[in-house]
């Protein structure tokens, strides 16, 4: 079965940059569409960035042209790059794949 495990996460103040990993494994993996969500605090959980097998991204409004998302086949392995961060892109970021979710790791953007 597909399993996920976020890393990276941590504090960094405003301007600053973090990049998130997320470790896939299972089969299938340069097939399959690969997503970032995050949760603000008290707010519900929301699209990030999303990866297709051939590397096509899509992202959210609120992120494009500061986040990147990447991915490699070989290392089994999806990349979010964070830069320009802000307050509000604080929160908790998950790895999904259809309906398995990582456990998240958490990324706290101070002023």
């Amino acid at each position: 079965q597909v399993q996920l495990v976020e890393s990276g996460g941590g504090l960094v103040q405003a301007g600053g940059s973090l990049t998130l990993s997320c470790a896939f494994s299972g089969r299938g993996f340069s097939r399959r569409v690969l997503e970032w969500y995050r949760q603000p605090p008290g707010k519900q959980r929301e699209f990030v960035a999303s990866i297709t097998g051939g590397g096509m991204p899509n992202y959210a409004h609120f992120v494009k042209g500061r986040f990147t998302i990447s991915r490699d086949n070989a290392k089994n392995t999806v990349d979010l790059r964070m830069d320009s961060l802000i307050p509000d892109d604080t929160g908790v970021y998950y790895c999904n794949n259809m309906d398995v979710w990582g456990q998240g790791t958490q990324v706290t953007v101070s002023l």
